[in-house]
């Protein structure tokens, strides 16, 4: 492969045309005859697009199918959805965690509304002005929906140009994401950036996988340097992570004659326009019976802490491990308190069980609600499952 690009480069590998010409090519015609039929890709319809490359940010394909198909079937253009109730927004993405990504979508279609005649631009700068689009979703719509030569690095694509140029730098380092986007933009043939765009990342997610990849089937294992140092493992190279911080909490499950006590959270935020049982951290060497007291004192409750254990929820996220003590109680004489009030940004309300599955809820609150079931047999507790 000498002479196919250089690696002196201070900007890293230069391209031969021979080499982006072939890598093109054989992209291309490997993507024709191999792509997957999904639902988002049929007639490259700008909004479909975009709610898919929502829904595929951090979630896999096999997932978000039925998802999709359940959210164009409710908000079956940018006018309905601009004009939905940001709960049933939320509804619909019930499951699929990152909940901005939900409330960014239902905002940027009212921008669309307001600002583009309620059709998304087909412009990269307008596309990475509105609510929840970044650099790699605008270029995959750009790309995708409008077959514009913007380039589309997401950690498919990044993965599989970290092995054919043998990249040195993290994928996700600030260098990294500069030399990756450099190449994929210079790879892009005239013409055909929806359908390259589309195989770089078909390719990834197929063939160049993170674990074991299938490089005997790989259309461009003829050029790949990883390949060729017998080094496939090793790249991207990896670059160093937080160690995510343990969180220990307590979950508050109260019953009464009214229901349920659940609270709502702010609109921005963690789990932000979600309802959730009430829970506090537990700090330093409080116990968990503390902590929950520290809590039903800001609603006015003290003095009905739930005591017996219904189990535990654990629930990572990217920085934090959540772990919640989740604690049963039923409240004798719930009338007056809390009411329904908003209390440190939180509405509270008692829910009749039933109601559980038309509200949004945090998927450790769904975790936490099938728990019931097992302490109190006798609240007619719907069957709550993760989606």
């Amino acid at each position: 492969m000498a002479g196919q690009y250089l690696e002196g480069s201070p900007t890293g590998p230069v391209l031969s045309p021979a080499l982006q010409r072939r890598l093109q090519n054989r992209v291309l015609d490997w993507y024709i005859s191999t792509r997957r039929s999904l639902p988002w890709r049929e007639g490259n319809d700008p909004y479909a697009v975009w709610v898919s490359e929502m829904m595929l940010q951090q979630t896999q394909v096999g997932t978000v199918i039925p998802y999709f198909t359940r959210w164009m079937i409710r908000f079956p253009s940018i006018t309905k959805l601009a004009a939905a109730r940001t709960s049933d927004v939320l509804k619909a993405w019930e499951g699929l965690g990152y909940y901005a990504r939900a409330r960014n979508l239902h905002r940027a279609a009212q921008v669309v509304m307001e600002r583009h005649a309620g059709r998304l631009p087909a412009d990269y700068p307008a596309l990475l002005a509105l609510p929840g689009i970044g650099p790699y979703s605008a270029g995959a719509i750009a790309s995708i929906a409008f077959n514009l030569p913007t380039p589309a690095v997401d950690g498919n694509v990044g993965r599989v140009l970290s092995r054919i140029f043998a990249l040195e730098e993290p994928a996700g380092s600030t260098a990294g994401k500069k030399n990756l986007e450099r190449l994929a933009k210079r790879l892009i043939p005239r013409g055909r950036a929806r359908d390259f765009n589309q195989g770089l990342m078909e390719l990834g997610a197929l063939v160049c996988r993170a674990r074991e990849p299938a490089c005997a089937l790989c259309p461009v294992r003829a050029d790949c340097q990883a390949h060729a140092r017998g080094q496939t493992a090793a790249y991207p190279r990896p670059q160093r992570r937080p160690q995510r911080k343990p969180v220990r909490a307590v979950m508050a499950l109260m019953g009464s004659h009214r229901g349920l006590l659940l609270r709502h959270r702010p609109d921005r935020g963690l789990w932000g326009g979600l309802w959730e049982f009430p829970w506090e951290e537990i700090g330093g060497e409080e116990t968990a019976e503390n902590a929950v007291e520290r809590l039903l004192v800001q609603v006015g409750m003290q003095g009905s802490v739930p005591r017996q254990s219904a189990g535990s929820v654990r629930h990572g996220l990217t920085h934090r491990i959540f772990a919640w003590q989740c604690l049963w109680g039923w409240v004798a004489d719930p009338d007056g308190a809390p009411g329904e009030q908003s209390i440190g940004g939180c509405s509270y309300r008692w829910v009749q069980p039933a109601d559980l599955l038309h509200l949004p809820m945090s998927l450790p609150a769904r975790k936490a609600g099938r728990l019931i079931h097992s302490v109190a047999p006798s609240m007619d507790m719907p069957i709550l499952t993760e989606t």
